[in-house]
């Protein structure tokens, strides 16, 4: 039997298409519902089956169970509003990649009853439902972000969202999630676009796997990361210092021929590399 009659799903591309099917997989929702403005790829989705019906206009969606907010970080606010003037009762989540900010907002203006935030650390450099897939968060982690007002009935109801997909739940506050994903997830991004960006034209025909591997992300959609930079500028500031200082520690190091030191800042990197296993 399914866990909740009507799930919807507000911006049905890679993350929102593969929630979709996840669900349905699993046998977790009656129905999953694809809200959005383009007919056309609401269309693209359902034959895909990420989504089972969509709407284009929230005054036409039936009574809601969850809703989960797929879409930019900077438009989340305003999509978490709508949400709750059609559906009152309905409970809100995200993906979002951000949450201090858009968590404060939210609880300035909702019930804190109706609102639990989350950001599975699942993706892809690509985008859009073309490339969801119905395992995406098979073993990958989510983290929900309630904080002292947030009701603990609905961080469980939330958390069982995302384990009912295959997900590992942890908690953690707004504030400490951004600081740990400028280092984790903006940082690398930001590292990914400099490489990219700073190697010549010419040396193309020499990229091998080192350089894809580590240039990957940077192929990922512009205007999302930089909303998503934008929302974190602080935290994303605070660990490119960081950085800075230890790319001075090989500058110098390399300078001075000072073998010893280049030892140990890369026996540094390949032991925290390692603590992560494969």
């Amino acid at each position: 039997m399914s866990r909740w009659n009507t799930v919807a799903i507000y911006g049905v591309g890679l993350i929102g298409g593969s929630i979709g099917m996840a669900l349905q997989n699993n046998k977790a929702v009656g129905e999953v519902i694809g809200i959005g403005r383009n007919a056309r790829r609401l269309e693209k989705a359902r034959n895909l089956g990420a989504i089972n019906s969509f709407v284009t206009d929230l005054s036409s969606a039936p009574v809601l169970d969850i809703v989960i907010l797929c879409t930019p970080v900077q438009c989340l606010a305003e999509h978490c509003a709508q949400v709750f003037q059609h559906s009152v009762s309905a409970l809100i989540t995200d993906a979002g990649s951000t949450k201090q900010q858009f968590v404060a907002e939210v609880e300035k203006n909702l019930p804190t009853a109706n609102f639990v935030g989350s950001h599975p650390l699942a993706g892809s450099d690509q985008s859009g439902v073309e490339h969801a897939h119905v395992d995406l968060f098979v073993d990958r982690t989510v983290v929900v972000t309630p904080t002292p007002k947030t009701n603990r009935q609905s961080v469980q109801d939330v958390s069982d969202l995302w384990t009912a997909i295959g997900a590992r739940v942890v908690e953690m506050s707004p504030e400490d999630h951004d600081r740990a994903l400028a280092v984790t997830s903006h940082l690398p991004h930001v590292v990914a676009s400099a490489l990219a960006a700073e190697t010549s034209e010419e040396y193309l025909h020499l990229i091998a796997s080192g350089w894809r591997d580590t240039t990957r992300i940077a192929g990922a959609d512009v205007d999302l990361w930089k909303q998503i930079l934008q929302e974190n500028k602080g935290n994303v500031a605070t660990a490119l210092s960081l950085l800075q200082t230890r790319l001075a520690a090989f500058e110098t190091a390399l300078v001075k021929n000072d073998h010893e030191s280049i030892t140990r800042l890369l026996a540094a990197g390949k032991q925290r590399r390692d603590a992560l296993g494969s």
